[in-house]
């Protein structure tokens, strides 16, 4: 039986929520190599979900409101294109803090603004 896109969009989701927390526990404890294992797993998760259209876009927006920064943080870097309004708000709020959430969301405001941003390309 074959799984449907639905499906396939939820369990790339998953993924993609998994390894950013996986990457983020993985820097914490001083293990950078796991954490860009990690990382590979969620890019691949969303070129996966960028295959798919807006569909798999939109599959990230409800992270925009995940419990965890780091989740949030991530999603918005990948929807900026897509959804730079809702996305530069999350960056732009997580980026008021402190640590490796803030910093990543400073870095990418500033990567967009300076227009080298190029996650997901039109």
């Amino acid at each position: 039986m074959a799984i449907s896109n639905q499906a396939q969009i939820q369990k790339l989701v998953t993924v993609f929520t998994d390894a950013v927390i996986s990457q983020t526990e993985a820097i914490r404890q001083g293990n950078p190599g796991t954490g860009n294992k990690h990382a590979k797993r969620y890019i691949a998760a969303f070129k996966k979900l960028r295959s798919l259209g807006n569909a798999g876009r939109d599959a990230l927006i409800p992270l925009l409101a995940h419990s965890r920064a780091d989740v949030r943080e991530m999603a918005a870097v990948y929807l900026l294109r897509y959804k730079t309004k809702e996305a530069i708000e999350v960056l732009q709020s997580e980026g008021a803090g402190v640590g490796l959430v803030a910093f990543g969301a400073q870095q990418a405001i500033k990567r967009w603004q300076e227009g080298a941003w190029n996650l997901d390309p039109p």
